[in-house]
C-alpha cells in the first residue's frame, strides 16, 4: 500500500524533472548559438576594421589619379604613380586577409627574417596622414643595427599598426597637452623590444590585463578584439606583448621578441608631423 500511493509521485518527480533538463539544454543551446552568432560578427568586425587602411588607401590614390587625368594637361606620370600605389595596397590587404585566414585555421605562416627598424617606418609612414590630421607629433627612437627577428611580416606589421591605431585614439580626447607619439626599438639583453606609447588617457592598473581580454574594450565602439588577437599572434612567435600606465600620463604597449644576435648603438631621431 505504502510502496503503490508512493509510485506515483516518483513518477511526476522524474517527468518534471525531464521537463526541466529539456529546458536547459534548450537554453544552454540558444545562449552556444547567440555566442558563436556574436563571435562570428564581432570577428567579421575586427576583418573589416584591418582591411580598412589600405582600401582608404586605394580609394585616396583613386581619385588622386582622377584629378591627375581631369587636368587641362594629364600628368601621366602622377597617374603611374598613383596606380602603383594602388597596386601595392591591394597586395597589402590580400595578405592581410590570408594572415587571418591562415591564423585562424591554425596553418602554420610563413615566417622569415625581419628587420624591425624597416619595418616601423614602413608601418609608420601609412599612418602619417592621419598623424597630420591629428595634429600628432612623431618620435622615432630606433636603435642601430638590431639583431632581425624571426616573423610572419604581415601578422607583426598588422600588430604594429594596430598598436599605432590605438596610440592615436587614445589622444583624440586629450586637449589640453601636446599629442605625442612615440616608437622606440631597442635591444634588451636576448630580446627585441618594441615600444609604442602615447600622450593620451592611460591605463588604470586594473585594466592593464583586462585590455588583453577578447571583448573588453574602453571604447564606445570597440569591439574588444583587436589587442586579444594582437597577443595571441606576438605568442604565436615566441614573444610577449604588455601594456602599463606611464607617468605623468599616457600608456606604453611593448613588444618582446627573443633574439639570439648582439646589435648596436642607440640612434635616436624626432620627426614633428604638423
Amino acid at each position: 500500500m505504502n510502496s503503490s500511493s508512493a509510485f506515483p509521485a516518483i513518477t511526476v518527480d522524474i517527468s518534471a524533472r525531464q521537463v526541466a533538463d529539456d529546458a536547459l539544454r534548450a537554453t544552454q543551446a540558444d545562449l552556444s548559438r547567440v555566442s558563436r552568432l556574436t563571435t562570428v560578427g564581432a570577428m567579421a568586425v575586427s576583418i573589416a576594421h584591418e582591411i580598412n587602411q589600405p582600401l582608404a588607401s586605394i580609394i585616396m590614390n583613386g581619385n588622386a589619379g582622377l584629378r591627375w587625368l581631369a587636368r587641362s594637361e594629364p600628368n601621366l606620370e602622377e597617374v603611374r604613380a598613383s596606380l602603383g600605389r594602388i597596386v601595392n595596397d591591394g597586395h597589402r590587404a590580400a595578405q592581410i586577409i590570408a594572415g587571418i585566414r591562415a591564423m585562424f585555421r591554425k596553418e602554420s605562416t610563413e615566417k622569415s627574417a625581419i628587420a624591425v627598424n624597416e619595418l616601423i617606418c614602413d608601418v609608420v609612414a601609412t599612418s602619417v596622414r592621419e598623424l597630420k590630421s591629428r595634429h600628432v607629433s612623431l618620435a622615432l627612437q630606433l636603435f642601430d643595427d638590431l639583431a632581425p627577428v624571426t616573423a610572419d611580416r604581415v601578422q607583426l606589421r598588422q600588430v604594429l599598426a594596430n598598436l599605432i591605431t590605438n596610440a592615436i585614439d587614445s589622444m583624440t580626447s586629450v586637449p589640453d597637452r601636446p599629442h605625442i607619439l612615440t616608437v622606440r626599438s631597442e635591444r634588451l639583453d636576448e630580446w627585441v623590444l618594441i615600444s609604442v606609447q602615447d600622450s593620451g588617457t592611460g591605463i588604470a592598473p586594473e585594466q592593464a590585463e583586462r585590455m588583453f581580454e577578447a571583448f573588453y574594450t574602453t571604447k564606445p565602439d570597440g569591439i574588444g578584439l583587436g589587442l586579444s588577437i594582437s597577443r595571441s599572434i606576438i605568442e604565436s612567435h615566441g614573444g610577449r606583448l604588455s601594456a602599463s600606465a606611464v607617468q605623468p600620463y599616457g600608456s606604453v604597449f611593448q613588444v618582446l621578441f627573443p633574439t639570439g644576435d648582439r646589435g648596436g648603438g642607440f640612434g635616436p631621431s624626432l620627426i614633428t608631423l604638423r
